[in-house]
């Protein structure tokens, strides 16, 4: 067999074997299929699609193609979510205490923010001792143990598809469904759980842009996560806006922690409470009004929260940082960003108010920039919100003074005020099962 004859087929719009794309992640994978061949592979891919069947057998593959965890100890409890990314996304802080506490086995492998997105581990990292790495004895006790484990992506997990993405990113392959489908979903079959909840977002701060085009992206994944024998779940959601108001590591956190609380009531809770009834009613079979009711209970009775205390002590976090954020390290600068004009807000480029956390400090333009812990901004008005001219709409903090000028003409670049209000956009567009 020729990785030749498999480019061929696949630009002449052949559905390729099983054996033909086995050859090729497991070749590309060890290192006997060279980058030229593996970028024109993505493009013939990228040109002319791929069918079900082809998905599922390459998603199966690049799973299979380094370690995979074993979670069949757990039954059906064992539950993961994975949202698209996008700003102001703390769920995963908030998602998996609640389920945690409620008797789901929560693994999460999460990766570190690049761009204007963030990363749950690098949040994590913020609170002092916690431990991001675990062994996989250390990771399996904690679930055992507490219901929970949320470690950042390592060891030989799926290499098919780190070399894959790398290979995407530079040769305009990124946007290819079936390529998208299988990078996502070969790393939560690998990661062994049952259960898995989707939060696919849309809108200027998401990769896809439009509800139409998320949409035909959350399908194709739940239906190849069922062919690979999982239970799934999607919902679609807006990242037409940031989700919650805080943007930055320490400060997402934080958030995260009042809501866990009950001290905040606002769209991160909202979409926070839809994702983990998505999970409860997969776990135990139950309609999502009896899973939503579970939920609600588990945060306004406190033992979501309790679980979150318990789980950051089980992986070496500082408890008293989740029991009193004000001692969170703070930024030796703050600033008010003011509303230029009397009106609504009528759009909010997300990806932008993304970009202006990382001028500030609180992520990475590349992989090896160093981030600042506890920069990052707060939002008090978001679309549809009226503001009065010289009002406080957000406040940066950072330690790099130089970064606030060019940050705040960002932000402002990034906030449209209109004199009329806006039409509603919905918070949750659909549910794709």
């Amino acid at each position: 067999m020729r990785m030749y004859d498999i480019i061929e087929n696949k630009r002449n719009g052949k559905e390729l074997t099983e054996e033909e794309i086995r050859f090729f992640v497991n070749g590309y994978t060890e290192g006997s299929i060279p980058d030229y061949q593996a970028s024109a592979f993505c493009m013939a891919v990228y040109f002319k699609g791929m069918t079900e069947k082809e998905t599922v057998i390459l998603t199966d593959a690049m799973a299979k193609s380094g370690d995979t965890v074993d979670l069949s100890m757990f039954g059906n409890l064992s539950a993961d979510k994975h949202s698209t990314g996008g700003v102001g996304d703390k769920t995963s802080l908030i998602v998996a205490p609640i389920v945690a506490s409620l008797g789901g086995k929560v693994t999460k492998m999460s990766g570190r923010g690049l761009g204007h997105t963030g990363g749950t581990v690098d949040k994590l990292e913020s609170i002092p001792g916690y431990k991001t790495t675990l062994t996989s004895d250390e990771f399996i006790s904690q679930i055992e143990k507490v219901g929970m484990a949320v470690i950042g992506q390592s060891g030989n997990l799926t290499p098919a598809d780190k070399k894959l993405y790398a290979l995407r990113d530079v040769t305009a392959t990124v946007d290819s469904i079936p390529l998208i489908t299988s990078s996502i979903m070969s790393k939560k079959i690998a990661a062994g759980s049952h259960n898995i909840v989707l939060d696919v977002k849309c809108g200027s701060g998401a990769f896809m842009k439009t509800p139409e085009d998320a949409e035909i992206l959350a399908k194709e994944m739940v239906k190849i996560g069922k062919e690979c024998g999982r239970n799934m779940a999607a919902l679609i959601t807006d990242m037409d806006r940031p989700l919650g108001s805080a943007v930055g590591n320490s400060l997402e956190v934080i958030e995260a922690v009042k809501i866990l609380k009950g001290e905040l009531d606002n769209d991160l809770k909202e979409v926070c409470v839809a994702l983990a009834t998505q999970m409860i009613s997969l776990i135990y079979s139950v309609c999502e009004n009896e899973a939503k009711e579970k939920v609600l209970d588990s945060l306004n009775s406190g033992k979501a929260f309790l679980k979150m205390k318990e789980w950051i002590s089980a992986q070496g976090g500082n408890v008293d940082y989740i029991e009193n954020t004000d001692i969170f390290p703070k930024t030796k600068y703050t600033f008010d960003v003011l509303a230029n004009d009397t009106g609504y807000i009528s759009y909010m480029d997300t990806e932008k108010i993304g970009i202006t956390s990382v001028i500030l400090g609180a992520g990475r333009a590349s992989k090896e920039d160093e981030i600042d812990l506890a920069a990052g901004l707060e939002i008090f008005k978001k679309t549809g919100d009226r503001v009065e001219k010289g009002e406080r709409i957000s406040t940066f903090y950072t330690n790099r003074e130089d970064s606030i000028p060019d940050a705040e003409k960002i932000y402002n670049s990034a906030v449209i005020i209109s004199k009329n209000r806006p039409e509603n956009r919905p918070l949750i567009f659909k549910k794709v099962k």
